[in-house]
């Protein structure tokens, strides 16, 4: 029997291994529009990485990164980077389509900035749309930028000003999100679609959660105990299965409701810029926080037991969330909404995670083996957080990561994830 669990249990960590390369990574470019009376003007904006990544390039964006407490603002191109700007523009043109009706809208590149931030940089390639005699409805989008390097990326449209439809100034609700599996859609120029602005935000953060393994790993290191009752006996652990479905799930909603105050705090405030820490610190709390929650299940280290825990490192999981919205300078008169949207998409997939592995958990509750999946389940995660811990504070990147997270996205196209 021993034998068997220890199996599986390898098993377990392969496959989990595997997913460690997947955290936390929100690779998103944007696609602006501004509709004026008698033009519509535009925005493509790519991070220096995700050029890099596409034309096969390595632009040094670190001597461009933005100071610590310096307001975040546009600036010039560097003229060094100016031999690669038709390249760049070649590619974009090559990636974005747009069609009123039958007629296609040619993108004509007007100039190129950059947006520097903490520990990234925005290439931002400005254009407007020709022939424009009046402005259309819609416009038909075709939108593949770097589905081909990277299926998990997302390219977000935002229409940034349009008076027609009422919207003067927005830089944070989406009106779509493009994917590998939906690269052509239609974008309203009449509706103001703040439904639509708010499902897409709703989807963003529910595929945040998809995407962001350290934050699963971090909830199922809270909820291995949430089925039993642990007592120090002496020297050993005494370890008794939860008697009531209803003790075990009022302990669940207690954690989830704990996490999703702690995160939804520091989610609102890191994204409306009234706290800014750095990136890297924030990832690297974050990894930190598993490990630490996953060796309170071993030996408590906490005396309030894991409530503390739970709003704790929650805040600095609200931190991580708001790296998707916030660091960017998003801003706009629809950001309260694009935050609730994001906010309730993140909930919803919180919750989906909890209703799959607590049955799950409760019903092997009993077994003689579950204090083993308690045990080794931590240590599993312990050693985790380490990793990724070390990866993030210390900015480095192991190759093997690349192999594992191509074969990763291979079994989410088999079993339908994609």
């Amino acid at each position: 029997m021993h034998l068997n669990l220890r199996k599986y249990l390898l098993f377990f960590c392969v496959v989990l291994t595997s997913q460690c390369v997947l955290a936390h990574q929100p690779g998103q470019s944007y696609l602006y529009f501004r509709v004026y009376e008698n033009r519509i003007e535009g925005t493509v904006e790519m991070t220096v990485d995700d050029i890099n990544n596409a034309l096969g390039i390595d632009l040094d964006a670190s001597p461009y990164y933005k100071e610590k407490n310096q307001e975040i603002a546009k600036a010039e191109y560097p003229a060094t980077w100016s031999q690669f700007i038709p390249d760049i523009q070649h590619y974009l043109k090559s990636r974005i389509k747009l069609r009123n009706a039958n007629q296609s809208l040619n993108i004509e590149f007007t100039d190129m900035e950059i947006l520097p931030l903490s520990r990234s940089v925005y290439i931002l390639s400005n254009f407007r749309l020709n022939p424009i005699t009046s402005i259309p409805d819609n416009i038909d989008i075709d939108y593949s930028i770097l589905f081909d390097k990277d299926e998990k990326h997302r390219g977000l449209t935002i229409i940034g000003h349009n008076w027609q439809a009422g919207i003067i100034k927005n830089e944070s609700i989406s009106s779509l999100i493009f994917s590998p599996s939906n690269t052509s859609q239609t974008l309203s120029l009449k509706e103001k679609s703040l439904w639509k602005g708010f499902v897409a935000l709703l989807k963003l953060g529910m595929w945040h959660i998809y995407i962001g393994i350290d934050h699963i790993f971090f909830l199922l290191a809270l909820i291995l105990p949430s089925v039993i009752r642990k007592r120090r006996m002496d020297d050993r652990m005494d370890i008794k299965p939860v008697e009531s479905f209803k003790a075990a799930f009022w302990y669940i909603l207690k954690i989830v409701t704990l996490f999703t105050v702690a995160h939804s705090i520091t989610l609102s405030l890191a994204a409306l810029g009234i706290i800014n820490l750095d990136s890297r610190i924030v990832e690297s709390l974050i990894a930190l926080s598993i490990g630490l929650a996953a060796l309170h299940n071993i030996y408590p280290i906490f005396s309030k037991s894991e409530l503390l825990i739970t709003f704790l490192f929650g805040l600095f999981h609200g931190m991580g969330f708001a790296s998707v919205l916030g660091e960017k300078g998003i801003e706009g008169e629809f950001l309260a909404l694009s935050l609730f949207g994001f906010n309730v998409g993140v909930e919803i997939g919180q919750a989906l995670i909890v209703c799959v592995l607590f049955p799950i958990l409760f019903f092997l509750r009993k077994k003689p083996f579950y204090k083993h999946i308690l045990i080794y389940g931590s240590i599993f995660l312990i050693l985790a957080s380490l990793y990724w811990f070390v990866e993030r504070f210390f900015d480095v990147n192991y190759l093997l990561d690349d192999y594992i997270g191509k074969a990763i996205n291979k079994i989410y196209k088999i079993i339908g994830l994609k």
